[in-house]
């Protein structure tokens, strides 16, 4: 009895005792389980790094709109429908490419990666970097429509559905793998560089706008010019666009969409990333309105007129040229790389009608020999402390013109010429097979008569064009 009322007396206390010691249990877990103010910073750093890249390559997802809104104003009204239809399908291509393979090319991790191309990753299988995946889907974009404006107005859809699929997928990807992946062999990001910096292109002059510029001289150059384009001898006949206005307005929405494309390839804003983005844009800002200066200037004096369309892309050659080097060149340099950019621009015009290449809305002047110029001037304008600022492994190799010495210029130029030829190779296998299989051009029947009805069987100016009443229609 006595040891009976001794364990009554004392279940009371060690009751208390043991939910006393479940209540700090609990206590001790909820605490372990809140975050500390570390961690807290942490994820506030990654939360603002990861909305920065998704605002930024939103605004570079809506340069679709604007290369939409400045091809289909350099054409001509009968194949209005067919050019927005080629921008429209390249967003939606890219995105399935470059998320099922694309990605994996350029940016795969696993041990099959090497210097040469990305390997793994495939499908996002890895479910990691959404954020930076977004934005790399929209520069693929941007490099598959830009082809679209040299082969404007005489190429099969068909033909186009097929090409569109090889640069996202192929092409593309492996020079991003080549430059910014850090196994790239000549990528800036690379632990040994192999000149210098290694191949510095900040957001991708070369990249992303040598790719489509380039790959697009090829199809022109396959292709054939329009018909009436050229006469006899070195004749050249003006096709105009026919409707300045929403190429403007194109020409602004990709002004607007460059301050994601540039700034925004910081990929960061916290760490100091901020102040280099800032700089970015006005150096971004600077260069096309130097670009857009220079070409009202040299419109008036080589051609006795201020020619709207190459303002127009005389301010597109100021973007592209500076958009290698906007983060390692001071300004002043800006102003210059954009100036010379859209000179470029102009002296490769000229080139391309002298040997009778048509380029409908000067895709490859603007961008494959605007790109080329921009990569080049990295190497010639530099700065060591923009280099510094940037984070590039060895500021003491600046530009060439800047006193820095010639090994940067060296690395660019190996960069070039190694996209120049891995872009032009390829893209003449892809397009020389569609040419002997599909065919790349619609009749001459078609072309004459518009691509719109052909191809998709619609009027984009219904009340004015070809459906009007008593005017041509398909069947008719």
């Amino acid at each position: 009895m006595e040891k009976r009322t001794w364990l009554r007396r004392l279940h009371r206390p060690l009751g208390m005792l043991g939910g006393a010691l479940l209540a700090m249990a609990a206590i001790s877990a909820a605490a372990a389980q809140e975050p500390t103010a570390e961690e807290q910073v942490a994820d506030l750093i990654s939360a603002l790094n990861a909305a920065w890249l998704l605002v930024a390559g939103s605004l570079v997802f809506f340069m679709q709109a604007g290369f939409a809104m400045l091809t289909g104003g350099f054409v001509r009204s009968k194949n209005t429908a067919n050019i927005l239809m080629k921008n429209m399908i390249d967003a939606c291509v890219g995105g399935l490419l470059f998320w099922a393979i694309g990605y994996g090319l350029a940016y795969g991790t696993s041990d099959s990666a090497n210097g040469f191309i990305g390997w793994g990753s495939f499908f996002f299988n890895d479910y990691a970097g959404f954020a930076g995946w977004f934005f790399q889907y929209a520069f693929a974009a941007a490099a598959a429509t830009i082809v679209a404006g040299s082969l404007a107005e005489r190429l099969k859809f068909s033909a186009y559905l097929i090409y569109t699929v090889v640069i996202s997928g192929f092409i593309y990807p492996v020079v991003v793998h080549w430059a910014w992946d850090v196994n790239g062999w000549m990528s800036a990001f690379n632990e040994d560089p192999f000149l210098a910096s290694g191949y510095i292109d900040f957001a991708g002059s070369g990249v992303v706008h040598m790719v489509g510029g380039w790959a697009g001289l090829v199809g022109a150059a396959l292709l054939g010019p329009r018909l009436g384009k050229y006469g006899p001898g070195k004749q050249v006949n003006a096709i105009p666009g026919h409707n300045i206005s929403i190429a403007s307005l194109g020409m602004f929405i990709l002004w607007f969409g460059w301050y994601g494309f540039n700034p925004g390839s910081t990929l960061a804003l916290t760490g100091g990333a901020y102040e280099l983005a800032a700089k970015v844009a006005v150096n971004t800002t600077l260069a096309a309105c130097a670009g857009g200066v220079a070409a009202i200037l040299y419109s008036r004096i080589l051609t006795t007129r201020y020619d709207p369309g190459l303002l127009i892309n005389g301010v597109l050659a100021g973007l592209v040229g500076i958009t290698a080097g906007c983060a390692t060149v001071d300004p002043w340099a800006a102003v210059v790389i954009g100036a010379i950019a859209s000179l470029v621009m102009y002296g490769a015009i000229l080139l391309l009608d002298a040997v009778k290449i048509d380029d409908p809305v000067g895709a490859f002047p603007v961008h494959g020999a605007g790109g080329l110029w921009g990569v080049l001037a990295v190497g010639l304008f530099s700065s060591e402390t923009g280099l510094t600022q940037a984070n590039y492994s060895d500021p003491s190799k600046y530009g060439l013109l800047l006193g820095g010495g010639f090994e940067q210029f060296a690395a660019q130029l190996i960069g070039a010429a190694a996209i120049i030829a891995w872009v032009v190779v390829t893209a003449f296998i892809l397009f020389f097979a569609i040419k002997v299989t599909i065919g790349l051009r619609v009749s001459a029947e078609e072309e004459e008569k518009g691509l719109d009805l052909f191809e998709h069987g619609l009027d984009s100016y219904p009340d004015f064009g070809p459906t009007g009443p008593g005017i041509f229609s398909p069947g008719s």
